[in-house]
């Protein structure tokens, strides 16, 4: 998924749970440096928020609206699993 375009208006928020240091968040964390400013660039309005701490299994949250949320585990991925992984969650 091309992650440089405007996503569906339902999505209202995006929230990455990962390891500041942990190996299996490795590729969350590649994800975010490299993703991350174009994710907002093209959708300024919507919240991005990421939170790290020691342990933290790697995740994604999306929360659409009418107060549905789902996620998926990224935990031990690469960062193009990641980006394969966050791109379905967020496309559907």
């Amino acid at each position: 998924m091309s992650f440089a375009k405007t996503f569906s208006p339902a999505l209202r928020e995006i929230r990455i749970l990962c390891s500041q240091t942990g190996p299996a968040s490795a590729g969350t964390r590649a994800f975010i440096v490299s993703k991350y400013p174009v994710i907002k660039k093209h959708n300024p309005d919507l919240p991005v928020m990421i939170r790290e701490a020691t342990g933290t299994p790697a995740r994604v949250f999306a929360r659409f609206e009418l107060g549905v949320e789902k996620h998926v585990e990224l935990d031990g991925l690469s960062v193009s699993e990641v980006e394969k992984q966050v791109g379905q969650l967020l496309s559907s």
